[in-house]
């Protein structure tokens, strides 16, 4: 009997010792640690979650559903009544109609749903940006039915992806899986919240990989459908498309619901289906995880993406027409017809009449075996291209250069959370560089600017630095959320700097 209390003793103490090291870890290194890092100690200290078994062999899903499910949220918005004046000017709804979520038009604030994956214990959830965009209020609310108020950390419109953060802690989360594994074929799992029906749980296959349907960023001004693809621009500008197709029951509200497979593991984020009702006709589409994990870190990290290009413009040769209009007679790889002056494909000795034909040894079938690849980069990272010239092919190492910030980005009341959304930027402290720069102790950085909001209205733009918001001292995005709560009359008085040096104090009303 002693020696089993002694046993007992010392597992109690050494579960308590492992127990405060990770607190200790979490909370030490907590602000430094990407989302792959976190989930990494998430599933270190819940090993039973980890060591799932794949069921394609029995086609059993209810392990993988049950593993999902609770990390899945219900994300309920809200609109100012004048948010989408125009009816149906949003591409996405002209495209496939109301199936991103249940927006109604009534007189006064208008609301949309959709769907969300937590992704980090701490509150981060991984969204499309078309489910969050110009939204006022965000309301989230869990598998287990509890209500949190969500703030927009970031967006990216280039590729529809959100993440928005809650106060929470210890949330069950999904665990990321590995999109370029994925196989046509394989069953997966879409979980989400279509017509308002919280956690929903369809089956399917994976139809097929790498799908372009020209739905984010076009120019769409005839509302046709399904537009011929245009040509790609050196910049990704026309947004950056390589989805994997599924035929998983995928309706409106799955937006930003997970795509998983057997294992548990997420794979995908549900964006969009190919519809001429609105409801799911037997496609749906959602952007690879892979992808994902490189916008959103960017974001936790930076508060915006940072995105490298080649610098080069092309014609689709898996497109007829646009093989055609090139007198090209193969029928896929990319055909260059510009190389930007002062791009890494210029320095590379990528030349005009080119026919990229692979990338990192991969075969190009299309725009979005390149776009996909090259979006998972960094300014100054290299990457390999094959190209085809006179007959022959030849091998050159691109250097991807900085894309220029720009301005023009999709945007995200009276709690902080909800003026914080209202503001309509992302930030950033700064680094020691830019306090030097400005000649200040403190402040942060403005990394994005969301159509809409606040500093757009203001024209405070992408690059200022925000030192005090009613004269309280800004160093983090929680000194904001301090900042704006309690506002007196709904008053702003926003000091800082614009990017030339130029001092700012701007003082306006939030409605």
């Amino acid at each position: 009997m002693k020696k089993f209390g002694i046993t007992l003793l010392t597992a109690f103490a050494g579960g308590a010792l492992a127990l405060g090291a990770y607190k200790f870890v979490e909370n030490k290194y907590d602000q430094n640690m990407s989302i792959e890092d976190k989930q990494k100690v998430y599933f270190a200290s819940n090993p039973e979650k980890s060591n799932m078994v794949s069921s394609a062999g029995s086609v059993d899903f209810t392990q993988a559903a049950a593993e999902v499910t609770p990390a899945v949220v219900y994300i309920r918005t809200t609109y100012a009544s004048n948010s989408s004046e125009g009816g149906g000017s949003d591409p996405f709804e002209q495209m496939f109609g109301q199936m991103f979520g249940q927006r109604m038009r009534p007189q006064g604030p208008q609301m949309a749903s959709g769907s969300g994956v937590i992704i980090s214990p701490d509150g981060y959830i991984v969204t499309n940006n078309h489910v969050v965009a110009k939204a006022e209020k965000i309301q989230i609310v869990t598998n287990d039915h509890r209500s949190f108020e969500a703030k927009v950390i970031g967006t990216d419109p280039n590729t529809d992806l959100a993440l928005i953060k809650v106060n929470a802690t210890n949330l069950p989360i999904v665990k990321l899986g590995n999109s370029d594994a994925v196989r046509v074929g394989e069953w997966v799992l879409a979980v989400g919240n279509p017509f308002k029906l919280n956690s929903t749980v369809t089956a399917g296959i994976v139809s097929a990989k790498g799908r372009s349907i020209g739905i984010i960023g076009r120019d769409d001004d005839e509302g046709n459908p399904y537009p011929v693809r245009q040509q790609e621009t050196p910049s990704f500008k026309k947004g950056i498309e390589s989805f994997i197709q599924t035929d998983a029951a995928i309706n409106p509200g799955n937006s930003g619901g997970a795509l998983v497979n057997t294992n548990g593991e997420l794979i995908g984020i549900n964006a969009a289906i190919a519809s001429h009702t609105g409801s799911y006709e037997g496609y749906g589409f959602a952007i690879p995880i892979n992808l994902a994990k490189k916008v959103l870190n960017d974001i936790k990290k930076y508060g915006s993406v940072k995105r490298g290009y080649v610098g080069i413009g092309f014609a689709d040769l898996s497109d007829p027409e646009q093989a055609k209009s090139v007198n090209s007679t193969k029928t896929n790889g990319l055909y260059v017809n510009s190389v930007l002056p002062g791009s890494g494909a210029l320095e590379a000795g990528i030349k005009e009449g080119d026919i990229i034909t692979k990338v990192d040894g991969n075969t190009v079938y299309e725009s979005s075996d390149l776009q996909e690849r090259v979006a998972r980069l960094q300014p100054g990272d290299k990457i390999n291209l094959t190209v085809l010239r006179n007959g022959s092919e030849k091998n050159f190492t691109v250097t991807l250069k900085a894309d220029a910030p720009s301005n023009r980005t999709a945007a995200v009341s009276k709690s902080a959370t909800e003026l914080f959304n209202k503001l309509g930027a992302s930030f950033q402290p700064l680094n020691a560089a830019q306090k030097a720069k400005f000649h200040v102790n403190g402040g942060v950085l403005v990394t994005q600017v969301r159509q809409g909001g606040v500093f757009d209205n203001t024209e405070i733009p992408v690059g200022s630095i925000i030192t005090s918001i009613n004269r309280k001292p800004i160093n983090s995005v929680d000194d904001i959320d301090k900042a704006i709560t309690n506002l007196k009359n709904g008053m702003l008085l926003i000091t800082g700097y614009y990017p030339d040096g130029g001092s700012f104090n701007n003082m306006f009303q939030v409605q």
